[in-house]
């Protein structure tokens, strides 16, 4: 009988003797047909279990780096830390590397240091960039894999990319602001925090591709902030003041209480506000009714796949290649559990 685990172990997991066990996998006489049969199935049941056993006592070292607005970082080291207890019996500990603002060279020099050092992966929020992905390459080369997250470098040697189907999620915003304002004639703000961000850049091309096709007499008016809500309220009152019929918002790379107080301060309505993220900001904005919906995926989900992804590449678990999130469309009626 083909087996791949100690007698010891399979005597233990059968109830049975290793005398008995060892009748069994080698055939010989003297042993009841029901004894045979639960030597089988504890065989079954132990490679069934064989994921647990070789993660049991496994330890992964993660580094998180992220160039992400404070908001987003806590959401995600939240959700991170609530995961990690649910990977058991492998046990993961993280370092997190994160800037409001980071310098090219600097983010560059961080990634390195990391290939000095040492890690089991990286977790990477960062600018899609030829240095980005040379650095990425250089982790990659010294067997460190680099899984990067919400924001794709795809021209690289990263091993996987967790987060929204980005275009998808684009698409979504176009669709929800078409129906939100339909009958009354406005133009759309759309911000990102620059074209460097793929993941933004995607959600643009889909929001303006889609909305050109449902809505074609709808002008969109594009502006860069950096995802703070001070430049946001400048870069907002400038788009209001050079446009009088800004009527709605897609915020696509957040900021999303100074774009408000733009409007506030100029005197005119936000009709409909597609936003991302339930950030405990824009929960509070969402139930106050300042945001129309919120374009939502599961950052649990994704960090979970990123582990896995992390795990297969170490040999801890079958090789697993995520897929891209679908977005969830939240309104104040189906808020997620906090």
């Amino acid at each position: 009988m083909p087996h791949r685990f100690p007698v010891r172990e399979i005597a233990l997991q059968a109830g049975v003797s290793e005398a008995t066990v060892d009748r069994v996998l080698h055939g010989r006489p003297g042993v009841r047909p029901g004894t045979v049969l639960q030597v089988e199935q504890a065989i079954a049941e132990l490679d069934a279990q064989r994921t647990q056993l070789r993660l049991s006592g496994r330890r992964f070292m993660l580094d998180v780096v992220m160039e992400t607005p404070q908001r987003f970082s806590a959401l995600t080291r939240r959700s991170l830390e609530a995961e990690l207890p649910a990977l058991r019996p492998a046990v993961f500990r993280a370092r997190y590397r994160v800037a409001e603002r980071w310098a090219l060279p600097d983010l560059i020099a961080e990634l390195d240091g990391i290939a000095r050092r040492g890690s089991h992966g990286v977790l990477l929020k960062a600018p899609d960039v030829p240095e980005v992905a040379e650095a990425i390459g250089r982790l990659a080369r010294a067997r460190i894999p680099v899984v990067t997250f919400v924001t794709d470098v795809p021209a690289s040697l990263r091993l996987a990319y967790v987060g929204l189907d980005n275009r998808a999620a684009g698409a979504t915003a176009a669709y929800l602001l078409a129906r939100l304002m339909h009958g009354r004639s406005g133009s759309v703000l759309a911000m990102t925090s620059g074209s460097d961000f793929r993941g933004e850049s995607e959600r643009e091309a889909g929001f303006a591709a889609t909305l050109a096709r449902i809505d074609p007499d709808r002008p969109i008016v594009e502006i860069v902030s950096d995802g703070l809500d001070e430049t946001a309220r400048r870069r907002t009152a400038a788009a209001l003041a050079a446009h009088d019929d800004l009527a709605a918002v897609y915020s696509i790379g957040g900021g999303n209480r100074g774009l408000l107080a733009a409007f506030d301060a100029a005197g005119r309505e936000c009709a409909a506000f597609v936003a991302h993220d339930l950030t405990p900001d824009d929960v509070e904005l969402l139930e106050a009714g300042r945001i129309s919906v919120v374009l939502h995926h599961d950052l649990r989900a994704d960090l979970r796949d990123a582990a896995r992804a992390l795990m297969g590449f170490h040999g801890a678990l079958p090789e697993f290649r995520p897929r891209p999130a679908s977005v969830a469309v939240v309104t104040p009626y189906n808020l997620p559990a906090r």
